[in-house]
């Protein structure tokens, strides 16, 4: 089973926003007040699990500020626990490395998790941290590797991993490799870094393992730290404006779903509305994750690598303009109403869509051919859709043909073009009695019955079908 896991790297290094430039949206200039929108749909959030994994390696004793790191550290992280206490649908855990071994010799299998995932457990965290020593190295990917699977199986709950290190892996590990797989396999979502107290940024480091921020002093670590659980703990809103022809956003009533870009897992399925003021509806989205959106219009169209903003009102458009096709016979219902009719992009092979006779539905606009399942079919190439307009394919309404045989039948039922004979339907030696419709035309009935075992005793019928018309033969 897949578990969701979000980590948040952070590694003590100054505070820099270019992780979230945003690809592909556009965002709306009017301040949407998104937080009336979290309210009304708090009880539809996921419980939140944050693991913390803590850097208590030996470099973490060097001053910062005046004062140890790992100091300023776990007072900040403090900090973040008491507003962190205040919410109901948030569990907390701490794995630490670096603080079982003394360097050298190194050892790269010191991490451990020292507080599992339990209800008010803030206190006990805390405790772990106001005691550690620091006296170990660095091994951060496999802490990663760890981390990810400290949390409880849960499909429901978000998982996040906040990394804290003064430093880059020290060991044989590759961080930007574990995040990464454990990304595409739906482990993880994409880390956040925050690097502290170091002398050089590492952004060049850690931006293949997440997003990155730099913390050259303890305000701006501060700073990153409410920054990074402000978007964790919080949903971004956004609108899908699907454009017509005229690049308005009209399209709608259309299901489309998000997935987690490297992944593929899916994360929201909607049906797109327009709201009462004639606006695309509002959605809110885990700000967590880049993705791919697909809408389920006929033929589906896609929008890949959307990267949301957090704290605007994202806007996601692209074009989806589409009208409608009915196949239909010249009257208001038809006895073929169960026929079927193929839709496929012009001069392709694939099947698009199985649309039903007199129904209506709708495409993005084109260029189609059309195969419908009467007997014999009929093809139509070059259809046409255009921009809310109704194309309709009318076809001739068929008539009946009846069969009473005397015996058991061998033989086909030929559909006559000009010199050109096609078979549209195998006898059954079993069913003497025959009642099928066929589109008006000529036709040829060959057959002999099963007792003959003589090819001379074939028998041959030419008749002519005409529409809404019964047609009975009389066989020998």
């Amino acid at each position: 089973m897949i578990r969701k896991v979000i980590i948040l790297c952070i590694p003590f290094l100054m505070f820099a926003t270019s992780g979230f430039a945003q690809v592909n949206i556009k965002t709306d200039s009017i301040n949407t007040d998104t937080s009336k929108i979290a309210d009304e749909n708090a009880s539809g959030k996921p419980l939140t699990r944050i693991l913390i994994i803590f850097d208590s390696s030996q470099s973490m004793l060097g001053r910062w500020d005046g004062r140890r790191k790992i100091d300023i550290a776990r007072n900040l992280l403090s900090e973040m626990l008491d507003s962190l206490q205040m919410l109901d649908n948030v569990e907390v855990a701490l794995r630490v490395y670096g603080h079982q071994k003394p360097v050298p010799p190194q050892d790269c299998s010191d991490t451990k998790l020292e507080v599992p995932f339990e209800k008010n457990n803030f206190d006990k965290i805390k405790f772990v941290l106001e005691n550690l020593v620091a006296r170990g190295t660095t091994p951060i990917a496999r802490s990663l590797e760890e981390g990810a699977y400290d949390f409880p199986e849960d499909k429901s709950a978000r998982h996040i991993i906040i990394l804290i290190t003064d430093g880059v892996e020290a060991c044989d590990g590759d961080p930007c490799a574990v995040s990464l797989a454990l990304q595409e396999k739906g482990v993880i979502l994409k880390p956040f870094i925050i690097g502290v107290g170091l002398d050089v940024t590492f952004k060049d480091v850690f931006d293949c393992v997440g997003f990155y921020f730099d913390a050259n002093n303890s305000k701006q670590f501060r700073h990153a730290l409410h920054a990074v659980v402000d978007q964790v703990m919080n949903f971004t809103s956004a609108q899908v404006n699907l454009l017509d022809t005229e690049g308005n956003p009209t399209e709608t009533n259309v299901a489309m779903s998000f997935y987690d870009e490297l992944s593929g897992a899916i994360r929201y399925n909607y049906i797109h509305t327009i709201n009462e003021q004639g606006q695309p509806d509002t959605v809110l989205l885990d700000i967590m994750t880049k993705y791919d959106l697909k809408v389920h219009t006929i033929p589906p169209v896609y929008k890949d690598s959307i990267v949301l903003e957090p704290g605007i009102h994202n806007i996601i458009e692209f074009p989806a303009p589409q009208g409608y096709l009915k196949i239909k016979t010249p009257g208001e219902t038809s006895v073929e109403s169960n026929v079927k009719c193929i839709v496929r992009l012009k001069d392709e092979m694939e099947t698009l869509h199985v649309q039903n006779l007199n129904t209506l539905e709708k495409y993005i606009i084109g260029t189609y051919d059309l195969e419908i399942l009467t007997t014999p079919r009929i093809q139509i190439k070059d259809v046409k859709i255009t921009q809310s307009d109704i194309n309709k394919v009318v076809i001739p309404e068929p008539g009946t043909l009846e069969i009473n045989f005397g015996g058991h039948p061998i033989g086909s039922i030929i559909h006559e073009e000009g010199d050109k004979q096609t078979m549209v339907k195998q006898l059954d030696p079993y069913q003497k009695n025959i009642n099928i419709q066929l589109q008006p035309g000529h036709y040829r009935l060959v057959y002999r019955y099963a007792k003959n075992k003589k090819t001379r005793n074939t028998i041959e019928k030419q008749f002519t079908i005409k529409s809404g018309k019964t047609l009975v033969i009389k066989t020998e």
